[in-house]
C-alpha cells in the first residue's frame, strides 16, 4: 500500500462499519501480520508515530488545527523492516475525548478493537504519566465489560485470562519536559512508568478509585514499555511537523523517535490468536468483520466465539486448497492419460500428500476432525475419477491398437479368404499373429488384458463359423478345437480377472502409504499446537507469577495471596485444555486411522472376491484342458 485507507468507519446513525475495499486489500495478504495500534486521546500527535513507523513522512492525517483528523481507524501495510515475509500493518484511530463526539460509548469501542486487533498497543500522551494521565485512560478499566473470552458464562469474569491475548503495551509521553528522576536519583523511562502505576495502600473508596486502572493495566498488559519524547520542534513549527526537515526537528526528539521504531520493529510479535494460530492479513480481515458487527449488534466481542467462527472459515477454506493443489496436479497427469496404475498411484500419493500440507497449514482447531475427513473423502472420489478417466483411455487406447491390427484380418474376412478348407488354420495363425503384436505394444496398459478378453470373443463368433464351415477337419478335430479354443478364451480371461487383481493390490498399497503419511503430518499439526498451547500459558503464567512477586515486594500480601488461588485456578484450566487438545487429536487420528482401515476392507473383500472366481476360472480351465 502506497498510502493508507479507512478500514473502519462510522455509519450515519453512528453504528461502527467495516469497509470492503480496505476487506479487500487484506484478503490479499497471505503473510503474517504484525499489528501495531494507536490510540490516545486526539491531538496528541499518533499519526505522526505511525507514519515513521511506516517509513514514511507523510500518510497518515496530520491535522494541524484543534479538530481531529483521524475518523474510526485507518490502516497501513507496509513489509516489515525486519522480519522476512512478514506485513507490518498500523492502525491509526480516532482520537479519544474529541469534544465534537460526545460519545464515550464510541471512544470506549475503538479502543476495544484496537486491544483486540493488534499484537503492540500503542497508548499516545502529552505531559506525564500523573494521575490525570492515567484517568483519562479509563477505557482500561472498561475492558472487562467489553471482552469476553468464553461464551459459556455471560456474568463470569474472565479478565484474568486477558493476560493471555492482549497485546504489548507501550505507552509513548509526547512534549515530556520533565526529568527522569525518581526520589532524587536517575531512573529508566520503564522505571518512570512502574513508579506512575504504582499502586496505594488501603481499602478506602478513594484508594480503590485511584488502584483501580492501574491494577488493569498491570494484570491485563504484563509487557509494557515507556518512551518519553521531548517537544519535536518550536511551538511555531509544530503545525507543519510532516513537512519539516530532519534538521528542523530536535535532536532528541528524533533519537527517541529512532529508538521506538527500533524497538517496535524487533520487539513486536506476530499477531496470534487463542492457542498460539498465526493471523494472516485475510484473518485479520475477517477478525475486524466480525469483532465490529458484533458491537454493531450491540453484543460484547467474544474471543472463544471469534476463534470458533474463523476456524470454520478457516478450515473451509483449507480444504478447498487441498483439494486445489490435489486436482490442479491430477489435471496436469490427465493429459497424459493412459498412463500405468503405479505412475498415476505414485502422483496420487504424492499429491495427496501435498494437499493434506496445504490443510494442515491453513486449518486450525478441527477438533472432530470434521474437515481433514471431508478432504480425505473428496480425493478419494477425484482419485476414483481419474482412475476411471484412465482406464477409459486406456481402454480407447487398446481397442485402437487392436482395429489397426486386425484390419487386414477384418478386410479377409469380408472378402471370405478363410470360407475353404484349411481356412481355420490361416485365421488361428493369423489371429496369433495379432494377439502377439498387440501384446508387444500395448505398454502394459491398465486395461490391455480386458480389451484383449472382449477382441477375442468378438473373434471366436468368426472363429466358430469358420471352424465348422472347414471341410479339411473331421468332426472330432473340430471338437478338439473348440474345446482348446473355450480354454484359449477361460485363460485370457483368467489374465484379465488376474491384472485386475493385481491393480487392487496396487491400490491397497497405495491407500496405506498415503494414509501413514497422513498420519505423519497429523501428528506434527498435534504436536506444533500443542507446543504453542503450552508456549501461550507458559507466558501467561510467568507474567502471572511476575505481577504476584510485584505485589509482595511493594508490601501487598493480601492481593499476592489472593492470586495465588487465581493462580492455581489458572494452572488448572491450563493443564485441563492442553489434556483436552491431546485427547481432541488423539481422537482425530483414531477416526482418520478406522476410515482408512474400513477402506482397505472393503478393498480386501473385493479381493477375496475375485480370488475366488479365478480360482473356479482356473478349475473351468482345469476341466477343459483333460476334456
Amino acid at each position: 500500500m502506497d498510502k493508507p485507507v479507512c478500514l473502519i468507519d462510522t455509519t450515519s446513525d453512528g453504528k461502527l462499519c467495516v469497509q470492503e475495499s480496505a476487506l479487500q486489500i487484506l484478503q490479499k495478504i497471505e503473510q503474517p501480520v504484525v499489528v501495531v495500534a494507536v490510540v490516545g486521546l486526539y491531538r496528541t500527535g499518533k499519526s505522526y508515530l505511525m507514519n515513521r513507523l511506516a517509513g514514511k513522512q507523510t500518510g497518515f492525517a496530520l491535522g494541524s488545527t484543534i479538530e481531529s483528523k483521524t475518523k474510526g481507524i485507518w490502516m497501513w501495510c507496509v513489509p516489515h523492516p525486519a522480519k522476512k515475509e512478514t506485513t507490518l500493518l498500523l492502525l491509526d484511530t480516532e482520537g479519544l475525548g474529541d469534544v465534537d463526539k460526545g460519545d464515550s460509548k464510541h471512544d470506549t469501542n475503538i479502543f476495544c478493537l484496537a486491544v483486540l486487533l493488534s499484537s503492540t498497543l500503542v497508548y499516545n500522551s502529552r505531559g506525564t504519566i500523573d494521575n490525570r494521565a492515567i484517568e483519562e485512560l479509563q477505557y482500561v478499566t472498561e475492558l472487562t465489560e467489553c471482552i469476553k473470552i468464553k461464551s459459556s458464562d455471560e456474568e463470569a469474569d474472565d479478565s484474568s485470562q486477558f493476560v493471555k491475548f492482549f497485546p504489548k503495551f507501550i505507552w509513548a509521553v509526547r512534549d515530556f519536559t520533565l526529568e527522569l528522576k525518581i526520589n532524587g536519583k536517575d531512573a529508566t523511562e520503564n522505571e518512570y512508568l512502574e513508579f506512575a502505576l504504582k499502586l496505594k495502600h488501603g481499602t478506602s473508596k478513594k484508594v480503590m478509585e485511584y488502584n483501580l486502572p492501574r491494577e488493569c493495566i498491570q494484570q491485563f498488559f504484563p509487557s509494557r514499555t515507556c518512551f518519553t519524547f521531548p517537544f519535536p520542534t518550536t511551538p511555531e513549527n509544530v503545525s507543519c511537523l510532516e513537512s519539516l526537515d530532519p534538521a528542523d526537528l530536535d535532536s532528541k526528539f528524533l533519537e527517541v523517535t529512532n529508538c521506538f521504531c527500533k524497538y517496535v520493529f524487533q520487539d513486536s510479535q506476530v499477531k496470534m490468536l487463542k492457542d498460539g494460530y498465526t493471523v494472516t492479513g485475510r484473518v485479520l480481515g475477517n477478525l475486524a468483520k466480525m469483532y465490529v458487527d458484533t458491537i454493531s449488534s450491540g453484543a460484547v466481542p467474544c474471543l472463544e466465539n471469534a476463534v470458533i467462527a474463523m476456524a470454520m472459515i478457516e478450515n473451509e477454506a483449507a480444504v478447498k486448497e487441498g483439494l486445489e493443489v490435489y486436482k490442479s496436479g491430477m489435471e496436469k497427469l490427465k493429459t497424459s492419460f493412459p498412463l500405468e496404475l503405479k505412475d498415476v498411484s505414485t502422483e496420487h500419493q504424492h499429491l495427496s500428500s501435498m494437499a493434506t500440507q496445504t490443510f494442515m497449514k491453513r486449518s486450525f482447531r478441527d477438533t472432530d476432525g470434521k474437515y481433514l475427513k471431508s478432504l480425505e473423502e473428496n480425493i478419494n472420489n477425484l482419485f476414483d475419477g481419474y482412475l476411471s478417466h484412465n482406464e477409459q483411455a486406456s481402454k480407447r487406447s487398446c481397442e485402437n491398437l487392436l482395429s489397426s491390427l486386425s484390419a487386414t484380418m477384418t478386410e479377409k474376412l469380408k472378402q471370405g479368404f478363410y470360407a475353404k478348407p484349411g481356412g481355420y488354420d490361416l485365421f488361428c495363425n493369423d489371429l496369433e499373429d495379432i494377439v502377439e503384436k498387440y501384446k508387444s505394444q500395448s505398454n502394459k496398459e491398465v486395461k490391455a488384458e480386458e480389451v484383449l478378453k472382449d477382441f477375442l470373443k468378438q473373434k471366436s463368433v468368426d472363429s466358430k463359423a469358420i471352424l465348422q464351415a472347414d471341410k479339411k477337419l473331421t468332426e472330432k478335430e473340430k471338437i478338439i478345437k473348440e474345446e482348446q479354443e473355450k480354454a484359449a478364451l477361460l485363460n485370457q480371461e483368467i489374465k484379465a480377472k488376474e491384472e485386475e487383481q493385481r491393480q487392487l493390490v496396487e491400490k491397497m498399497e497405495a491407500e496405506r502409504r498415503s494414509n501413514e503419511e497422513r498420519m505423519i503430518q497429523m501428528k506434527q499439526k498435534m504436536d506444533e499446537e500443542i507446543r504453542l498451547q503450552k508456549e501461550e500459558a507458559e507466558r501467561a503464567m510467568d507474567s502471572k507469577l511476575k505481577e504476584q512477586a510485584a505485589l509482595l515486594e511493594k508490601g501487598f500480601k493480601d492481593k499476592a495471596d489472593r492470586m495465588t488461588q487465581e493462580i492455581e485456578e489458572f494452572k488448572r484450566q491450563n493443564t485441563e485444555a492442553e489434556s483436552n487438545r491431546a485427547r481432541e487429536f488423539a481422537e482425530m487420528l483414531q477416526n482418520s486411522n478406522s476410515r482408512h482401515e474400513e477402506s482397505i476392507a472393503m478393498m480386501m473383500k473385493q479381493h477375496r472376491e475375485q480370488m475366488q472366481a479365478i480360482q473356479e476360472m482356473n478349475a473351468r480351465s482345469g476341466e477343459c484342458c483333460i476334456l
